[in-house]
């Protein structure tokens, strides 16, 4: 049963929902909302992004499963959000999910996502943003069975992310830093 009721389409809902590893807690504001910190325009981010960057990062766009550079690598490091550099996820939480995409079984802190009610695609999901500039992650799953310590899957685009190898660490199965 999805943590949304049983009503699984409609129109992609745009209200923050509650961290599905906490009780309960908010993301601030009357709708769950707050301003993020890095505001930029749309002209802005087309322009420091690639067309792929922006159409995953700021349209909530998905790049294709197995193809981006993250999702088989074992390099010990941070991975930041790549349209602004907040450290979002470390090489510790990241597990082999064999799904096609980085997985980690959770954030490097509280606040650094955020998340969003998704019923895009006939589905009924939630949506992971970066908490500094709101730009599209992936999606967060619960409940799928992994042997990790929250059984949950944070399933994250590679374009998404850029990752920071830990101290001297080279990156490992052919991917590079960034």
């Amino acid at each position: 049963m999805s943590i949304f009721g049983n009503n699984i389409f409609g129109n992609k809902a745009t209200h923050a929902v509650a961290d599905p590893a906490a009780d309960s807690h908010g993301t601030g504001g009357e709708d769950g909302r707050t301003a993020p910190a890095v505001q930029k325009s749309d002209a802005q981010w087309r322009e420091e992004l690639t067309p792929e960057e922006y159409r995953v990062l700021r349209q909530a766009g998905t790049e294709r499963p197995y193809t981006g550079e993250y999702w088989d690598t074992h390099t010990a490091g941070v991975y930041q959000c790549r349209a602004c550099g907040t450290e979002l996820f470390t090489s510790n939480e990241k597990f082999d999910s064999h799904c096609g995409w980085p997985s980690f079984w959770a954030p490097l802190a509280e606040g650094t996502v955020r998340y969003i009610h998704d019923r895009t695609m006939g589905m009924d999901r939630v949506e992971v943003r970066c908490g500094a500039c709101d730009s599209h992650l992936g999606h967060v799953f619960d409940g799928e069975g992994y042997g990790t310590p929250t059984d949950q899957r944070y399933c994250i685009n590679s374009v998404s992310l850029r990752l920071v190898p830990k101290d001297g660490a080279e990156p490992a199965d052919g991917a590079t830093a960034g």
